[in-house]
C-alpha cells in the first residue's frame, strides 16, 4: 500500500509494505545508509566519526552496520599503534564500495506510517515506523524474530540501529550505533556514542560514550559523558558522570569496569577510573577517582572531609543484588547472534584479579597503619609483610587502625579503607570458591574413567595470566597481542576474520577460564604440584560446599530484610497488603532458581564425592 506519499524516490520496496501518509522516502545518490564511507567525488571532511569516550574526537570510529562492541572497544583504546588504526579503517572501506547511486530498501512487511522525513533510510523486513519526525543516513536492520521499531517524534540521524532494537516518543539519536536489542525510550538523547546489545536508555542524555552490553539508565535527570562504561551497569537518578571543569579542555575521560552502579545524585570528574562492581554512594565527589578495589562501596564522607571505600560490599550486604543482576542478564540476552561471548558472571578472570590486586593492597596499607600507629616511620620497612602478617592472623588490632589508600583520590585528603580485616578473608574465600567452582565443573564434564587421572593432567604450569574485557568478553593479553600481530601482519585483513577470532576466543574460553582459576588456586593457596591428591580433591569439595551454603544464607537473608525492617513495612497496614503489592517472600522466583541451583550442585559434588573415594579405596 502507497497512500497519501508526497515524495517518493529511489526506494525498492519489498512485498507487503504499507507507507501511508509520509511527507519524503527518498535516496539521494550519495546515499550511505549510517555507514563511516565516502562516495566518489566527496571530501574526506563527509565522513561521519563516532566521537566515543572522548569529547575531543581522539578516539574516533568509523560505523559500519555489523559491528560489534568489541570491535568499538579495540578501534577507541589502541589509538598509540598506527598501523591498526589504519587496518581498521581499511577494514570498513573494504565492506563498501566508493559508487554512487545505490537504492534504498523497505524490507517486505515493514509498515511506514505518519512519518514526515525519511531519507538515506536502508529498512529490514518486518520494521514498524509510526510517527517518526525526521530519519536520515541511517541503517535500521530487522527481521522476523527480531523486529525493530521506531515511534512518535523521534529523530534519528548519522547512525545504525540494530536487529531487535526499540525507539519510543521523542528520541533524539545523532551520530550513534544501537546494537542489537537495545531501546531508547521518553525522549533519551544518544549522541557520538555506541550503545551495546540489551540495554536500555530512557529519557536522559548520553554524548561521547562507549557502552558494552547490559546498560540500565532510566531518569531524565542522569548524564553521561566521555565515558567507557563496560557492562552490566545500572546508572541511578541524579547521576552525573563526567564533569570536565577541573580540565582545561573538553578531554577528559571516565572508565568503569563491569558492574558500575553510581547512585543517586552521584556527580563525578573526569578523569576518573573504577574496577568492577564498584557502587558509589549518594555524593557530589569533589575530586578525580581511581578505585582499584572492586565490590565497594564508595562514600563521600563530608563530615568528616574523607573519602570512605569499603571494600567487600556487596558479599557482606547486598549478595541478592549481585547474583540476581548475573541471573537477569542471563535471562535478558535476546541477540539472535552471539558472536561474543558475553561473560555475565561476577565471578570472572578479570575480577578475580582485581580481587588480588585488592589483596596485596590491603596488606601493604595495612603494614603501613600499623607502623603509622606504633610511631616507626621506618622507610625501609617492610609493610607488605607486617599487613600480611597481621591479616592472616586475623589480628583483631587490625580493627583499630587508620588504614589509608593512596593514589586513590587526586587530593590531600585521606581515603579511608574500612572492614579490611573481613574484606580480606572475604576476598580469600571468594577467589577459592570461583577456582575450586571452575575445578569441579571441569571434573564434572570427565567420563567416569577418566576421573582418576584428573590430577596428573591439572597444568600446574599455568599462570594468572592478564585479561581485556573487549565488548564484554574477557580475552587473555597474550591472545589480543596475537590477534594484533596477525592484523598487522595481513593474516587478518577483514572485520569477519576479527569476528572469528571472538567465536573461536569463545570455543576456548572455559578451558582458558579453567587455567586461570586453577593458578589462582595455586597463588591464593600456597598450593604445590606435590599436594595434590584425591584427598585434596575431597577437602576442596567440603569447602566449596560450606562457601555454596553461605553464599545461598547470604541470598535469602539480604532479600529478608526488605520483609522484616519496618520503615519498609509502615506504608502497609498488614502482611497481606504487603505481599499483594511486592509479592509473598516465598514465590521469589530468583531465591527458587538459586535454592534449585544449590540442589543441583549438590548432586553434582556428591557424584564427584564418591568416584574420588572409590577411586582412594581401590587404591
Amino acid at each position: 500500500v502507497i497512500d497519501n506519499v508526497n515524495y517518493l524516490s529511489h526506494y525498492i520496496l519489498g512485498n507487503e509494505v504499507m507507507v501511508v501518509n509520509v511527507n519524503e522516502l527518498a535516496t539521494t545518490s550519495v546515499s550511505k545508509f549510517g555507514n563511516g564511507i565516502i562516495k566518489d567525488g566527496e571530501q574526506e571532511n563527509i565522513r561521519i566519526w563516532l566521537e566515543v569516550c572522548n569529547e575531543n574526537a581522539g578516539r574516533g570510529i568509523l560505523p559500519f552496520n555489523g559491528m560489534l562492541p568489541g570491535d568499538a572497544y579495540l578501534w577507541a583504546k589502541f589509538r598509540y599503534d598506527d598501523l591498526l588504526m589504519s587496518k581498521f579503517k581499511d577494514f570498513t572501506e573494504k565492506i563498501y564500495d566508493r559508487q554512487r547511486g545505490y537504492y534504498g530498501k523497505v524490507g517486505d512487511r515493514t509498515v511506514i506510517k505518519n512519518c514526515r522525513i525519511v531519507k538515506d533510510v536502508w529498512i529490514g523486513s518486518d520494521a514498524y515506523l509510526k510517527g517518526a519526525n525526521k530519519i536520515k543516513n541511517v541503517t535500521i536492520n530487522s527481521t522476523p524474530d527480531a523486529k525493530t521499531q521506531v515511534g512518535e517524534g523521534c529523530e534519528l540521524v548519522n547512525g545504525i540501529v540494530g536487529y531487535g532494537c526499540r525507539i519510543f516518543y521523542g528520541v533524539k539519536a545523532v551520530r550513534f550505533f544501537m546494537a542489537s536489542h537495545s531501546q531508547l525510550k521518553y525522549g533519551a538523547r544518544l549522541i557520538n556514542a555506541y550503545l551495546g546489545n540489551n540495554s536500555t536508555i530512557s529519557c536522559c542524555e548520553v554524548l561521547n560514550t562507549l557502552i558494552y552490553p547490559f546498560h540500565e539508565q532510566h531518569h531524565n535527570n542522569s548524564f553521561l559523558c566521555a565515558a567507557l562504561v563496560m557492562g552490566q551497569t545500572n546508572m541511578a537518578a541524579g547521576a552525573t558522570i563526567g564533569s570536565n571543569h577541573n580540565s582545561r579542555s573538553a578531554d577528559g575521560e571516565l572508565q568503569a569496569g563491569r558492574g558500575f552502579w553510581p547512585g543517586l545524585c552521584v556527580s563525578l570528574k573526569h578523569n576518573s577510573k573504577f574496577a568492577g562492581f564498584t557502587i558509589l554512594a549518594k555524593g557530589d565527589y569533589p575530586a578525580e577517582l581511581h578505585i582499584p578495589i572492586p565490590f565497594s562501596l564508595v562514600s563521600n564522607d563530608e563530615s568528616k572531609d574523607q573519602l570512605t571505600i569499603m571494600p567487600g560490599y556487596w558479599f557482606m550486604y547486598n549478595l541478592y543484588a549481585l547474583t540476581r543482576n548475573e541471573w537477569k542478564y542471563q535471562a535478558r540476552d535476546a541477540r539472535t547472534e552471539k558472536i561474543q561471548l558475553l561473560e555475565l558472571n561476577y565471578l570472572a578472570p578479570d575480577s578475580i584479579n582485581e580481587m588480588f590486586t585488592a589483596i596485596e593492597i590491603f596488606c601493604t596499607a595495612t603494614g603501613k597503619a600499623w607502623y603509622r600507629k606504633n610511631s616507626n616511620q621506618n622507610g625501609s620497612a617492610d609493610y607488605f609483610s607486617k599487613g600480611k602478617s597481621l591479616l592472616e592472623e586475623d589480628n583483631a588490632v587490625v580493627d583499630q587502625l587508620e588504614i589509608l589508600g593512596e593514589g586513590f583520590e587526586n587530593s590531600s585528603r585521606n581515603v579511608v579503607l574500612i572492614k579490611v580485616r573481613k574484606a580480606y578473608q572475604l576476598f580469600k574465600t571468594i577467589i577459592r570458591h570461583y577456582a575450586i567452582e571452575t575445578i569441579l565443573q571441569k571434573i564434572n564434564q570427565l567420563q567416569s574413567d577418566a576421573v582418576g587421572g584428573f590430577v596428573k593432567e591439572l597444568p600446574f604450569s599455568a599462570k594468572r595470566n592478564l585479561w581485556l574485557n573487549i565488548g564484554g568478553q574477557l580475552i587473555p593479553k597474550d591472545n589480543f597481542e596475537k590477534l594484533r600481530s596477525d592484523i598487522h601482519h595481513g593474516k587478518i585483513n577483514s572485520w569477519d576474520h576479527v569476528h572469528k577470532f571472538y567465536t573461536d576466543q569463545g570455543k576456548a574460553y572455559q578451558e582458558q577460564k579453567f587455567k586461570h582459576a586453577f593458578a589462582s588456586l595455586l597463588e591464593i593457596s600456597g598450593l604445590k604440584k606435590k599436594d595434590f591428591n584425591n584427598e585434596l580433591l575431597l577437602d576442596l569439595i567440603k569447602e566449596n560446599t560450606a562457601a555454596r551454603t553461605w553464599l545461598i544464607d547470604g541470598i535469602i537473608s539480604s532479600r529478608k530484610k526488605d520483609y522484616s525492617n519496618p520503615f519498609r513495612k509502615m506504608v502497609f497496614e498488614n502482611d497481606k497488603e504487603m505481599d499483594e503489592v511486592i509479592g509473598k517472600f516465598e514465590d521469589n522466583s530468583f531465591i527458587k532458581f538459586k535454592q534449585q541451583e544449590f540442589a543441583d550442585y549438590r548432586k553434582m559434588a556428591g557424584k564427584i564425592s564418591r568416584k574420588l573415594t572409590a577411586l582412594n579405596v581401590s587404591s
